[in-house]
């Protein structure tokens, strides 16, 4: 039931991979990356939010947020380090080392040639690391569950050895396909990048601790991930709190408080937030009038539904719909 509601999310926010880059630098080295929204403009431009990735194909490394005090992590072949919020951050050689970023690679270069990622002091040592990196685009509005419940850097330190090597698989076939140059590569690349990210929440959601909070810790609430699938698969029915817990097996009491607890707001107002995010979509990708969406989403008058969305996004479902057809 757990990945029937990622693979509905990850649908909804319109997940997608794009450029992807194979990197190699020999010690002493350093690539700073700045805040993706940034670089938006030049990689994805019609997403609302661009996901940074990187995976240790081979070698040793050193990554950090520049944002606050966070440690250095060490990354060994096979990690696979996201940075979900698009933060500032740095790879390196070892840790301590800084190298400002050059606007100038983007200076009408190429698509095939863009390189985000620029490794600067690239010495001549002995220690070499072999780095591909990649961006994510998806939605932030209305509504990203998965987003507000990932951590600023979400870091996977054994993807060589995790799951049977599933994950290690795909690692290795997207630095075997990103040396190739065979038709549909960069599609190939695209969805590889994507299975990269899912794999690493999914293996991130495993070892959350127990007393975790957020919208992948409720996932492993038997009665809450019931309800979270209810609400998704049948948006537009007339949910109250009561038919939705008889759904889920469990008193409104129980729904109510453990749902609050884990999430963080009641049932109703997540199933709000979802039917946003879906007439968003819809909005956005069809031609669908607005009085189908609002029908589509459980509203029975185009006014109640443009109010509700208009709350949640502060434009009205017009305005929204024109805006991302540009």
């Amino acid at each position: 039931m757990a990945a029937d509601i990622l693979s509905d999310v990850l649908k909804e926010v319109h997940l997608s991979g794009a450029l992807f880059f194979d990197v190699e630098g020999c010690a002493p080295w350093v690539a700073e990356a700045p805040p993706s929204r940034e670089l938006k403009a030049l990689i994805m431009p019609r997403a609302q939010h661009v996901i940074n990735y990187h995976v240790v194909a081979n070698g040793v490394c050193w990554a950090r947020l520049l944002d606050g005090d966070a440690e250095p992590v060490r990354l060994t072949a096979g990690s696979v380090i996201v940075f979900p919020q698009g933060l500032p951050h740095v790879l390196s050689s070892e840790p301590g080392l800084r190298a400002p970023f050059d606007p100038a690679i983007f200076d009408e270069p190429p698509p095939e040639d863009i390189k985000p990622l620029m490794l600067t002091r690239n010495g001549d040592g002995p220690e070499t690391v072999r780095l591909i990196c990649g961006f994510l685009g998806c939605d932030v509005l209305p509504f990203n569950p998965l987003l507000n419940s990932l951590p600023s850097m979400l870091v996977i330190t054994d993807g060589y050895s995790e799951r049977d090597g599933w994950l290690a698989s795909l690692i290795r076939a997207a630095a075997t396909e990103g040396r190739d140059s065979r038709d549909g590569g960069r599609n190939v690349l695209s969805r590889l990048s994507e299975l990269i990210f899912i794999e690493a929440v999914r293996i991130h959601a495993e070892r959350l601790p127990q007393d975790a909070r957020g919208w992948l810790a409720a996932l492993r609430i038997p009665h809450v991930a019931r309800a979270i699938a209810l609400l998704h698969d049948n948006p537009a029915r007339a949910w109250t709190l009561s038919s939705l817990a008889r759904a889920s097996g469990v008193s409104r009491t129980v729904l109510a408080s453990t749902f609050k607890e884990t999430l963080g707001v009641p049932p109703m107002s997540y199933l709000t937030s979802w039917r946003m995010q879906i007439a968003a979509g819809l909005l956005a990708d069809t031609d669908t009038p607005i009085y189908n969406i609002s029908e589509a989403v459980g509203y029975e008058s185009d006014a109640s539904f443009s109010r509700a969305f208009r709350r949640a996004t502060g434009l009205s479902p017009g305005i929204w719909r024109s805006e991302r057809d540009r």
